[in-house]
């Protein structure tokens, strides 16, 4: 397709995964790295992919980010078109089970331009025990990290779920899932569930607006889920959760801007101390917070995704997840070319999305 098309529901899908991986990209650069220190060495952001940062990236490698998005878009993958031995790992093929061994395999070095048995460099605290305790249990619906693990590491890769999976009420349950192989603390899952909602919505083309609505009858019906808990504190704690997932991504529509947050940081910016306590360093909820406020921001994907990185801390991540909005909201042609050609595994995502819908 050109540039200037109109998006297709497929350039939609294709834009929501190689967003993720842009963003990552992009982000990994200033990973770490506070705002104030970005903004002295580069005071208008960065607009190329250009590796580099705390790991020393190869400019558009994955981080975690984007691997682990990979291992759960490989998991529909063989759902539907079973091609690797991966494949047989369950049978009949169950997605919990598929996309646990995928991380696992990641964690473990059985990954393309690694070394086989070398870790990867950079891996969440929560993702490693999750996994950890998925190899010894095998068990994927008891491995995840605990309550209280709260980090953005599930929210980053969960949009595959967004895209693949057609039916909404499965959508719904397979986000939550999929999120507690690793971070199954009630704000990640429900995270996953609300951000899964509004990328499915933008993928059906709804406006920005109307996806944010999305977000918000997601946050309705985990509530109500709530009300299912087996015990009375398991209702409490997850009802609680839902209402903070829900004043995350009002503060993405009411509280914040992007342009103010680039320009004058996550501790000055209006409303940020509100907003972003952590100052956007990993937690899941303000990780949320910056997706829904890009997905709102009537820029162009560039310069939405520069703002993002140009806040500073968790960078890569802030800019995967903002990323797989923008890139549903935009399709994948709003996605710089100059930065696609660089995506390590830009192709690869390509041949998956051409797959799995023909």
């Amino acid at each position: 397709m050109s540039d200037s098309a109109a998006p297709t529901r497929k350039d939609r899908i294709l834009g929501a995964l190689l967003g993720v991986h842009a963003g990552d990209s992009l982000g990994a650069t200033f990973e770490f790295k506070a705002w104030e220190d970005i903004r002295t060495d580069h005071p208008h952001g960065i607009r190329d992919i250009i590796g580099g940062g705390h790991f020393g990236w190869p400019a558009g490698h994955a981080t975690d980010d984007t691997d682990l998005t990979r291992a759960v878009l490989l998991a529909y993958r063989d759902l539907v078109k079973p091609k690797t031995s991966r494949a047989q790992s369950s049978t009949p093929p169950n997605l919990l089970l598929l996309a646990a061994w995928y991380m696992v395999d990641w964690y473990d070095g059985i990954w393309p331009d690694r070394v086989k048995g070398e870790r990867p460099v950079d891996v969440g605290g929560a993702t490693a025990l999750g996994i950890s305790k998925f190899k010894r249990s095998r068990d994927p619906k008891s491995s995840g990290a605990g309550e209280g693990r709260a980090g953005n590491g599930s929210l980053m890769r969960c949009i595959p779920t967004a895209v693949f999976q057609e039916d909404k009420d499965k959508a719904f349950q397979e986000s939550l899932e999929i999120s507690a192989i690793t971070h199954d603390d009630f704000h990640c899952t429900i995270s996953c569930a609300v951000y899964n909602a509004i990328a499915r919505a933008l993928v059906d083309g709804m406006a920005p607006e109307e996806a944010w609505r999305a977000g918000k009858d997601a946050v309705k019906r985990a509530v109500l889920l709530a009300e299912n808990e087996e015990t009375t504190a398991r209702k409490v704690k997850m009802g609680r959760a839902a209402k903070k997932v829900e004043a995350a991504i009002d503060a993405g529509k009411n509280l914040v801007t992007l342009p103010d947050l680039a320009k004058n940081g996550p501790r000055r910016a209006a409303n940020a101390a509100k907003a972003l306590p952590y100052h956007a360093s990993g937690h899941v909820l303000e990780s949320l917070t910056l997706a829904v406020a890009a997905m709102l921001d009537p820029r162009g994907l560039e310069d939405v995704l520069v703002d993002v990185v140009q806040i500073g801390q968790d960078t890569d991540t802030n800019g995967a997840i903002a990323g797989g909005l923008l890139g549903a909201r935009d399709g994948v042609g709003a996605i710089p070319l100059r930065w696609r050609e660089k995506l390590q595994f830009g192709k690869e995502f390509e041949e998956v999305v051409e797959d799995l819908s023909s």
